[in-house]
């Protein structure tokens, strides 16, 4: 396991990346996933990845496994690399949005 500094640092880092709490991104997940004539099981909405955020947010920092500091870190890098903070998207720039949406970030929120 990470040290225990490494992990301080990126618990904050996903914590302040993923700025949708866990009812906000469960309700993201299933909308993204409806479809006119089919809708998943709610535990079975969104990506792989998206899922396994919200199964970290659900989690205490004790109980995080090595796959989920894996997970944490690859969201921190990914919603780092998609924000730029002179070029949050405007409203016209959904897909972009939803992307990071499916990650537990939404770049509109405060």
């Amino acid at each position: 396991m990470t040290d225990p500094l490494e992990l301080d640092a990126l618990w904050e880092d996903f914590h302040r990346t993923v700025n949708m709490t866990s009812a906000e991104l469960s309700a993201w997940l299933r909308v993204r996933d409806a479809e006119e004539e089919t809708e998943p099981l709610p535990e079975e909405a969104g990506t792989p990845t998206g899922q396994h955020v919200l199964a970290i947010l659900q989690k205490r920092r004790t109980d995080l496994t090595e796959d989920d500091l894996r997970v944490m870190s690859e969201v921190v890098e990914a919603v780092g690399a998609q924000a730029d903070p002179e070029n949050e998207p405007a409203a016209g720039d959904t897909r972009r949005r939803h992307r990071l949406m499916t990650l537990g970030h939404d770049p509109l929120k405060a």
